[in-house]
């Protein structure tokens, strides 16, 4: 969850480094820092703070090779000293580090007692004193043999002086390697260094890597091995926020951009319909499984929904963290697996347990070459683009798109899901009708960011859309906001009812609308404000709430799509009432790649 940067070439590292630290700012964000090489040896800024609160404090370092990082704490408070990156006791070693490492405790004694001094209080410094205890003049073996030893997940970059070189390594966090002319880039994430090439190489899972001016070596298992060269299609000009306040609130507007490109990805031109045979591992399952964390679980929950009502075996929504396979076995059976990074540490978990069961694996996620890949038997692709805001919008909307094509192509009764194809081909235009509309919104929201707490209910398949607005509300508002399948407000929360408490109902057009009216009159009786979410023909509900915010016509089975932008926006306002970080709320960071 923190950010790795990294680079050698002919530039001036410094302003190359502080621009790539900025664009990971979104995978932690309480501290950062730089390491350099040139004429005086490693030279080394650190700092608590994010890189555009503190740029102009950073000292003009010179050099060609370098290394940063920026940091989301998990072991070691937040403190200089525990920034990154750490030198050894010489201090011709330096690392920056993403993962855990499980062992470090056992490690840290081991090295003190030989004579090593620690500065910090993580988990990662041990890795630097460990490649020193290690060295004998190749530093590609002293990297690969402190590899051997560390227990846990880790991405590193390693920054020699001796041999002005840079090694990478990764086991269970992601790494890719950026290629220019005559220069080379090290990134946790793409967008780190969009700006400077388009042409990476994703290190696999084990890789030793040497990056170097001349290019990229990797060694694998001890034999040396190549990696694929990709093409990023993505643009620099995608990661920056094009005149809009927030990113979040950009991503919310590009939206029916990407609906359309994940639709028109997996769309048969002669028929019109999804077509997905080419990519499902099994089309007939006797029982799928849905796994997800976070967002992506919500999108789980939808689809454990959506796909009940279309298939005849059991359909089942687990949060991966939680997942326990324990009797479950199929060999016929098919695991959905939804990350927006595809490095979700917890859903890759899981996955190895699924398929241990014997059942087939499908990832739906937004990053091409991402861990996940490696671990399903095939991978949906989202076409979001890149998302920046830590708060998952338009990826989350790409993969409930991804679960209608999904769910075009395995129910077996055609004619209920006839409608799926027209549907998905409108959306685009529905959510933009949505989002050209917002003053009733931003006036909502203006009252709701003077709550102390509220609601999101609702039935159906909108239950999923009512957690994920629940979850927004907390993330980028800083509003305690309970979720709740409209139901269930009897058995307990019903306590909690007082005059003025906001409740967000998600009304919807189908068999479930009589029972919400009811429970909406229920709520009213307590004398708490009612905001209803409905289509724009529902006309009788604006006599039981107090504010009701329009939807445009759409199939019932298709709405919570736009329910769920509808509550994007409001929790977006919200926030920006509130005086909230909205990009980068704290303690939270965009890729959770440690349990």
């Amino acid at each position: 969850m923190c950010g790795i940067v990294g680079y050698v070439g002919h530039r001036d590292a410094l302003p190359l480094l502080l621009n790539s630290l900025e664009r990971v700012t979104y995978r932690g964000y309480d501290s950062f820092g730089v390491a350099l090489l040139n004429g005086q040896g490693i030279e080394v800024y650190k700092s608590v703070g994010t890189v555009e609160e503190c740029r102009a404090q950073v000292p003009p370092l010179q050099g060609t090779l370098a290394i940063g990082h920026t940091r989301w704490s998990t072991v070691g408070k937040v403190s200089v000293d525990n920034a990154h990156p750490h030198l050894d006791c010489s201090g011709e070693v330096a690392i920056v580090h993403n993962g855990d490492i499980d062992n470090f405790s056992y490690l840290r004694q081991r090295l003190q007692d030989q004579g090593h001094s620690f500065r910090s209080e993580t988990d990662s410094e041990v890795i630097a004193h460990l490649i020193e205890a290690y060295s004998n003049g190749d530093i590609v073996d002293a990297v690969s043999r402190a590899m051997r030893e560390l227990e846990g997940s880790f991405a590193i970059a390693v920054l020699h002086r001796p041999s002005r070189q840079i090694v990478a390594a990764r086991r269970e966090s992601p790494l890719v390697i950026g290629l220019g002319k005559g220069e080379a880039f090290i990134a946790s994430d793409i967008p780190a260094i969009l700006p400077y090439t388009n042409q990476v190489a994703f290190l696999e899972d084990g890789d030793l890597a040497l990056v170097s001016e001349e290019g990229l070596r990797v060694w694998h298992d001890g034999r040396e091995a190549s990696r694929q060269v990709h093409q990023v299609s993505w643009s620099a000009e995608q990661m920056s926020k094009g005149g809009y306040d927030h990113f979040m609130l950009k991503e919310i507007y590009e939206q029916p951009q990407a609906i359309r490109d994940t639709v028109a990805d997996y769309t048969e031109q002669s028929r019109g319909g999804p077509s997905l045979g080419c990519f499902l591992p099994v089309t007939d399952p006797d029982v799928v499984l849905l796994l997800g964390c976070g967002t992506s679980y919500h999108a789980a929950l939808l689809g454990e929904q959506l796909l009940s009502r279309l298939l005849p075996g059991p359909v089942v929504a687990r949060v991966a963290s939680e997942f326990q396979a324990g009797s479950l076995r199929s060999d016929r059976g098919l695991a959905i697996a939804f990350s927006q990074s595809g490095e979700t540490t917890d859903t890759i978990t899981a996955l190895r347990h699924v398929k241990s069961a014997g059942f087939s694996s499908l990832a739906v996620t937004n990053v091409m070459e991402s861990s996940i890949t490696r671990a399903v038997d095939a991978t949906l692709y989202t076409r979001a683009g890149p998302e920046v805001a830590v708060a998952s919008t338009k990826t989350f909307i790409s993969q409930l798109v991804a679960l209608y094509v999904l769910a075009y192509q395995l129910a077996p009764d055609r004619q209920a899901v006839e409608m799926i194809p027209r549907n998905l081909r409108a959306l685009p235009g529905k959510v933009r009708q949505l989002l050209a509309n917002v003053e009733t919104i931003q006036q909502v929201a203006r009252v709701l960011a003077e709550a102390p707490y509220m609601f999101v209910i609702a039935k159906g398949l909108d239950v999923p859309v009512a957690l994920e607005g629940a979850l927004k509300f907390k993330e980028v508002a800083y509003l305690h906001t309970e979720g709740y399948p409209a139901g269930e407000l009897k058995h307990g929360p019903f306590a909690l009812l007082q005059e003025e408490t906001p409740v967000l109902a998600i009304v919807p057009a189908d068999q479930h609308r009589a029972r919400m009216l009811t429970t909406i009159r229920e709520i009213k009786t307590r004398g708490s404000r009612v905001i209803a979410i409905a289509a724009q023909d529902d006309e009788e509900v604006a006599e039981f709430a107090d504010s009701v915010l329009r939807i445009p016509k759409i199939d019932p089975l298709m709405s919570p799509v736009l329910n769920t932008v509808m509550v994007q926006l409001l929790s977006y306002y919200c926030a920006l009432e509130r005086g909230c970080p909205i990009d980068r709320p704290r303690n939270l960071a965009k890729s959770v790649t440690v349990p």
